[in-house]
């Protein structure tokens, strides 16, 4: 009662109409509102103006996430007490159907990691080891380092060719608004161990996978080939390798020596957080909102991913406090073990797949699918399903958000996120609200991502956003389904 007391009293401070005024005031006292439901449109008005106000769920969640828990890789007992404290919140909050669903994995630990260049100079440089790299020998390992500007180029190494060596990838991300700067880099990071072993190096290092000029090295996963990765892998912060290209460029080789003693936890596991809004007249269908509880180790995980579980957390308790619900079940799901992701032997499921896994017989029924894993920086795009891409639906989420900076995109996603593309490759249609990223590659994966780098106001939109959407498509019968077509896996964590 006292939520819906507070929902009520934003409502008045916004100048809300009469009809929804007495709806909180009814839902406060205890009994259904009598008249007839207002139009859908005008409650994503409504629900969007209340986030924009200033709706404090979303920012004290993620500062209670990051400040309890900091760092949670997957299988780690921050991840685990994260998801436990998480699956309480959502309880509190008053959500329905509030569990955690457990899966399997190998959990892959940093340990301590060095680098030095030792010739033609002595210098400490910046490194991270890559997720699944293994470690090195235990006094580390050293050998003259092979730059190659590109991963097509490393390929075209001939076989031995690199045996004793270290290859170098150099590859830089170039800084976008959508982030498309990003596949071309992780492909390298992805295959570059394996490339790299097939032609007998020592070890794999690459330029960091970011758009920053910090002596920071951006971290992420790497790929399982037959079972492991073949050579410890290292990234090295973008300064770091601007200085090994510029002793190439002067005829000199750089011999560098790297050390890392990471490890691998078998039996482990992680978790999926799922929490609904149940339906009113057709519950079984559903709409869900997705971000990753998981994080990478070197920061608190505050915009990868710990801002997106906010959002669509707070967007969600929105709607759950108005005076009437939706029609379709609104899903919220905080997916474990998305940085590592690797549905592979040894390492075991990861979020998406062990959701798909659990919830196969339901997924015909899930009607729309969206996940928000790009930080916080504002909304400026919309992409629906080809189904609806042209339809009244469209038009009416556009008049919403529209005020807000959210403009049309001209295509379905591309990209439907690394958590729900195993539910969109199985047939469920996505939509994705694109945030700015000009600046999210500067922090990503790096010590970094901490709560300071949030910015509040464009947390609130975010939260506006997915608010007003969520609300259009669970309060209505569209079918987004028609026509609609799977969406390509995205690139990894």
């Amino acid at each position: 009662m006292r939520d819906q007391s507070r929902f009520s009293a934003t409502l008045w401070r916004l100048g809300a109409p009469t009809w929804l005024l007495a709806a909180g005031v009814a839902c406060a006292a205890g009994t259904p509102f009598a008249g007839h439901n207002p139009p859908p449109e005008t409650v994503a008005v409504q629900l969007r103006d209340a986030a924009m106000a200033g709706h404090d769920i979303a920012y004290t969640w993620v500062s209670e996430l990051t400040t309890r828990f900091g760092p949670r890789p997957a299988g780690s007992a921050n991840e685990q007490a994260a998801a436990e404290w998480a699956a309480a919140r959502l309880k509190d909050l008053g959500f329905d159907n509030v569990h955690i669903e457990t899966f399997p994995i190998t959990a892959w630990v940093r340990g301590t990691e060095s680098a030095q260049l030792i010739s033609p100079s002595v210098q400490p440089l910046a490194v991270a080891a890559l997720g699944e790299s293994p470690p090195t020998p235990a006094g580390g390992l050293e050998g003259d380092v092979v730059i190659f500007p590109t991963l097509e180029e490393l390929k075209a190494a001939p076989a031995g060719s690199l045996s004793g060596k270290i290859a170098m990838v150099t590859m830089r991300m170039v800084r976008t608004q959508d982030g498309a700067g990003y596949g071309p880099v992780v492909a390298a990071r992805a295959a570059g161990p394996h490339e790299a072993a097939q032609r007998g190096a020592l070890a794999f290092l690459m330029r960091s996978a970011g758009t920053d000029t910090h002596r920071n090295a951006h971290t992420g996963t790497t790929r399982y080939v037959d079972g492991k990765v073949e050579v410890p892998a290292f990234a090295l912060s973008n300064p770091d390798a601007d200085q090994l290209e510029r002793i190439a460029a002067i005829g000199r080789t750089a011999r560098v020596h790297l050390s890392s003693s990471a490890s691998y936890l078998q039996n482990a596991h992680s978790q999926n957080v799922v929490a609904d809004i149940k339906g009113t007249r057709k519950p079984e269908e559903i709409v869900l909102l997705a971000a990753h509880l998981d994080s990478w180790d070197q920061g608190t995980g505050a915009l990868d991913d710990g801002t997106g579980t906010a959002i669509i957390t707070a967007a969600a308790k929105l709607i759950r406090d108005l005076p009437h619900r939706p029609q379709r079940t609104l899903r919220v799901v905080l997916f474990g073990s998305e940085e590592i992701a690797q549905p592979v032997k040894p390492f075991g499921d990861f979020g998406g797949h062990a959701y798909v896994t659990t919830h196969q017989g339901e997924l015909a029924s899930h009607v729309l699918a969206a996940e928000s894993d790009f930080g916080a920086d504002r909304i400026y795009e919309l992409a629906l399903p080809a189904a609806v891409i042209h339809a009244d639906f469209a038009q009416a989420v556009l008049r919403v958000l529209t005020p807000i900076g959210v403009l049309a995109a001209a295509r379905p996603p591309e990209d439907a996120g690394a958590d729900v593309a195993p539910a969109v490759q199985a047939g469920v249609p996505a939509f994705a609200l694109s945030q700015d990223g000009m600046r999210y590659f500067d922090i990503h994966h790096t010590p970094d991502d901490t709560l300071d780098k949030v910015d509040r106001a464009q947390l609130d939109q975010n939260v506006a956003a997915w608010a007003a959407l969520a609300w259009l498509a669970a309060d209505s019968s569209v079918d987004f389904r028609s026509h609609g077509a799977p969406a390509a896996p995205p690139p990894q964590g």
